[in-house]
């Protein structure tokens, strides 16, 4: 067997896995959502952190999403995803926070906001060259 050929089996074999694992990674968030509505009608309150994890799902099933449509997965949507979950860590445990907590989890919210900015400011000014080895 050729060389390339062996190749082409390894890339379709590892093509394989990965749909195998975005499906498995969107069932369970889509499990998770219903869990999370079970919740909210089982408790019959919405609260603001129960809508910020419904987000931070919704943001994992854009990005499978997105990576199944252009086979790449932009850095910015596990950083919005991390913001939410800080915001939404530091909304549900702050009365049981000490200061220092609570401004480190500030900070470094802002710093991935900030990350965030400078990663799209690259992108529209900084853009990769379009190469065609790059596209296949």
């Amino acid at each position: 067997m050729p060389d390339t050929a062996l190749r082409k089996i390894g890339v379709k074999s590892l093509k394989m896995i990965e749909h195998v694992v975005l499906f498995i990674i969107s069932i369970a968030t889509v499990y998770a959502i219903g869990e999370e509505i079970l919740h909210m009608f089982n408790i019959k309150t919405v609260q603001l952190a129960d809508l910020l994890l419904l987000f931070i799902y919704l943001e994992v099933l854009a990005m499978v999403v997105n990576y199944l449509e252009s086979g790449k997965l932009p850095i910015r949507m596990p950083l919005y995803i991390a913001i939410v979950a800080l915001a939404r860590y530091l909304i549900l445990d702050m009365k049981g926070m000490d200061d220092w907590r609570v401004l480190a989890i500030s900070i470094s919210t802002i710093v991935l906001a900030c990350t965030v900015i400078v990663i799209r400011w690259g992108q529209l000014k900084l853009p990769y060259p379009k190469n065609k080895d790059m596209e296949d």
